[in-house]
């Protein structure tokens, strides 16, 4: 479902797919080739959520930007989530910056005012704290989480780092198109 809130609506790259059980609501703009998934909610209802290309949003992610201290502040606090990044499912991302390339795990939390560099691993389960600031190429674990290391060879791969830019096109490309018949959406 895409909603409009106070005034404003979604924009959707022609090329991206939600879902028809996903939630998109307000000053959010989803990039090129982008899928949400179902039962996602992405909810731009106190500031604005840029997602850029090639960003997967999994089953069940909540994607929230601003809160009510920022409301109380006459502040808006947007998030923003870079190129070719994976929401693993049931994440839930509440941070002002996720980079590129980045894979936050399934049933991983990013709280507000958190800032997570390019090329970075959150490992399922993790809790990112409110206001860390994590530099590229970091592997997060734990709760809360830290940092335990750069990423390893087998992690750089998970977030893309080497791979193809025309392949990963191209797959998305497919992936989509078979998402569209699934739902009925041609």
């Amino acid at each position: 479902m895409i909603e409009t809130f106070d005034g404003i609506t979604p924009g959707i790259d022609p090329s991206a797919f939600v879902h028809p059980l996903a939630l998109v609501r307000g000053d959010v703009q989803i990039g090129e080739l982008s899928v949400v998934h179902a039962g996602a909610v992405i909810n731009a209802d106190l500031s604005q959520i840029r997602i850029g290309a090639r960003v997967m949003i999994e089953d069940n992610c909540v994607v929230h930007a601003g809160g009510y201290e920022d409301w109380q502040r006459g502040v808006r606090t947007p998030l923003t989530i870079g190129d070719d990044v994976i929401l693993g499912h049931g994440a839930v991302v509440h941070g002002t910056r996720i980079g590129s390339r980045v894979m936050v795990g399934m049933n991983a939390t990013v709280l507000q005012d958190a800032d997570i560099g390019d090329n970075c691993v959150i490992a399922a389960g993790a809790v990112v704290p409110a206001g860390a600031r994590i530099p590229p190429r970091s592997f997060l674990a734990g709760v809360p989480a830290k940092i335990r290391g750069t990423l390893s060879e087998k992690q750089a791969l998970w977030t893309g780092e080497w791979i193809n830019r025309d392949q990963v096109r191209d797959y998305f490309v497919q992936y989509i198109r078979k998402l569209r018949e699934a739902s009925g959406q041609l």
